[in-house]
């Protein structure tokens, strides 16, 4: 929003007197405080409104420092879910009723498909977000990318045990179908083993936990369909031990891959280990990529003695928030759907994605409260947020995304 507005009231006036001295709609004055968008009326340029604009400010005695920013930017004001005021607070008080103190503002940013209206409007054939990842090639792949993606690769082919990291909405899962996309049109021998995980939670409290029981019985049912799972666990870990050695006798190796790794147990992470180390001499018979929130980070931290076997073995990758490639991320998106970046973004919008997508975080180091930055350029809260900015262009019939409408986005105006 510019300045505009608070000139109005330092000089007793207000957006509708305005509006009828340079002779346009009370409206029309609030698209272009808000949005920066000019009426495309014919004799009534931008440049001669913003003159009528300044004539009648100074004929109303606004000060010459201030007339000369009047079509500036206006500092940021605060958020609508307050959650830089909430963090500000977080040494001197709990969470006070109906604050959003200690959430995620921007997961607040719930998913929106994009409307009708707006498809309509900016000539979108098909939501470039919704079910948009059909093939290789709609992958979005930056250097980061790729070194998790090549990484996964080569432990499915070659063995090992990987973890991958991510926030919330950060592409993991898509790395995860990219792999077993790659496996199945390659003909790569690898078979993929994946427990299920619904329901799962670190503590019986909170959900059922995986266990090596039902790992073991995983394996099992993948690798031999339709075989019998003998009742002692024992019997149980001699009977997977010798279905992967006669198929990996065959020529075939073998992935286990646990999504939500964050929350397995610790007892069933220590386990891991024993899984790793299933062998038929030199052979190794079963990968494990463990894919994760960053929970799954500090579980498997250096300084964890209860699960120090495993980090001696595990190799961790964290996919980055995209900060840098915002712009390269949303051309890929609209290109594959058929549609030019450029005639959908303005020039400041990917500036405003990138700010936006920024909070302050405050934690503690050495017994002193720090805050520090942290992006949330991830792909699901960048989809979110280009989303609902399309959806609040339709309201007031704005050509372009732009930085006033990704605040608008923010805001829920």
């Amino acid at each position: 929003m510019m300045n505009l507005p608070h000139d109005l009231a330092f000089v007793g006036s207000n957006q509708s007197q305005l509006a009828r001295h340079i002779g346009i709609s009370r409206a029309a004055v609030t698209q272009i405080v808000k949005y920066r968008i000019w009426p495309a009326t014919r004799g009534l340029s931008e440049a001669l409104l913003k003159e009528r604009a300044t004539a009648y400010l100074k004929a109303k005695g606004l000060p010459a420092e201030r007339l000369a920013r009047t079509f500036d930017e206006a500092p940021a004001t605060p958020r609508a879910n307050a959650e830089l005021q909430a963090m500000a607070k977080a040494n001197n008080s709990g969470p006070q009723p109906g604050s959003t103190q200690g959430e995620d503002p921007f997961m607040l940013l719930r998913h929106h498909s994009l409307s009708s209206a707006a498809r309509q409007h900016f000539k979108v054939p098909r939501d470039p977000f919704i079910n948009e990842l059909n093939e290789d090639a709609d992958v979005f792949i930056t250097d980061d990318i790729r070194y998790v993606r090549a990484a996964m690769r080569h432990t499915a082919r070659h063995g090992g045990m990987l973890a991958v990291v991510a926030e919330s909405g950060g592409g993991k899962s898509t790395l995860r179908q990219d792999m077993i996309d790659w496996i199945n049109t390659t003909g790569e021998r690898v078979t993929v083993i994946e427990p299920y995980v619904i329901g799962m939670e670190d503590s019986h409290r909170r959900g059922k936990a995986l266990m090596a029981a039902d790992i073991t019985g995983a394996v099992i049912r993948t690798v031999a369909p339709g075989t019998s799972l003998r009742m002692a666990l024992q019997d149980r870990a001699a009977q997977m031990h010798n279905i992967l050695k006669a198929s990996a006798q065959v020529g075939q190796r073998h992935v286990l891959i646990i999504e939500e790794a964050h929350a397995l147990a610790i007892p069933t992470l220590k386990h891991l280990k024993r899984f790793y180390e299933l062998q038929d001499g030199f052979k190794k018979l079963l990968s494990i990529i463990l894919i994760g929130q960053t929970e799954l980070e500090k579980k498997l931290s250096e300084h964890n003695p209860e699960v120090r076997e495993v980090v001696q073995r595990c190799e961790l990758v964290k996919l980055p928030p995209l900060d840098n490639h915002v712009e390269g991320y949303l051309r890929h998106k609209f290109d594959r759907a058929g549609l030019q970046f450029d005639a959908i973004f303005a020039p400041d919008a990917v500036d405003a994605i990138r700010a936006t997508l920024r909070q302050a975080v405050s934690e503690t180091v050495r017994g002193q409260r720090q805050a520090r930055e942290q992006s949330l350029c991830y792909p699901l809260a960048i989809n979110n947020l280009v989303t609902r900015a399309m959806n609040e262009a339709v309201k007031i019939g704005a050509p372009k995304v732009n930085a006033a409408l990704i605040a608008a986005a923010v805001r829920g105006d």
